[in-house]
């Protein structure tokens, strides 16, 4: 490695000059010793905001999430986040946040807090319930059929169909390929036909 001589006075210069003020930098080394990430859990992850898929790294210290950084492992962000994705601490530590699951009963004005089992379980009874109602085993469609003679004619015909038209499901931009695959496996297997990935609602 070269040395010009122009960098090799600033360098001396620089020493000189900080020899001779008397700077003590102990006090920056042992702030530096003293990181508030230093005994934080840290935990991989990918930023929730848009389709980009930038990587995440999250340090947890007793549950509590601590400081988020851009991994620079990551192959698409290497490290870098954009001003959405540098704020995704607030996600976790605010107070401005709604902590609980908020349910308004039909014909309410008012929002009341209900805990998580409660709301799980009616959302899922009313996905049954709804389901049920509006499952279709079979319907009538009308196709061409190619008489003896060579004609065709339209016939009305049943076909199996097992689906409902009364749910739909969007997927977001927070979705990799694999939990899509997983949530187009269960939506498929309830009978939805209704089914759309929009990255930018």
């Amino acid at each position: 490695m070269g040395v010009s001589r122009r960098d090799f006075l600033k360098l001396s210069g620089g020493t000189v000059l900080v020899a001779t003020l008397g700077v003590n930098l102990d006090p920056a080394k042992a702030y530096a010793k003293d990181l508030r990430i230093k005994n934080a859990k840290q935990t991989t992850t990918i930023c929730p905001y848009c389709s980009v898929g930038c990587g995440l790294i999250v340090y947890q210290e007793n549950g509590k999430v601590i400081n988020t950084e851009g991994d620079p492992d990551h192959p698409i962000n290497e490290g870098a986040l954009c001003s959405k994705g540098a704020s995704v601490m607030q996600l976790a530590n605010n107070d401005k946040r709604v902590g609980k699951p908020l349910y308004r009963e039909p014909g309410a004005t008012a929002w009341k807090e209900v805990e998580w089992d409660w709301a799980l379980d009616r959302i899922a009874r009313l996905v049954k319930d709804t389901r049920d109602k509006s499952f279709k085993t079979t319907s009538k469609a009308k196709v061409k059929e190619k008489q003896a003679d060579g004609t065709e004619i339209m016939v009305e015909k049943e076909f199996v169909v097992n689906r409902t038209d009364s749910i739909a499901h969007v997927g977001s931009a927070a979705l990799d390929n694999e939990e899509c695959y997983i949530l187009q496996k269960l939506v498929r297997s309830w009978g939805l036909v209704y089914v759309e990935h929009q990255a930018r609602i």
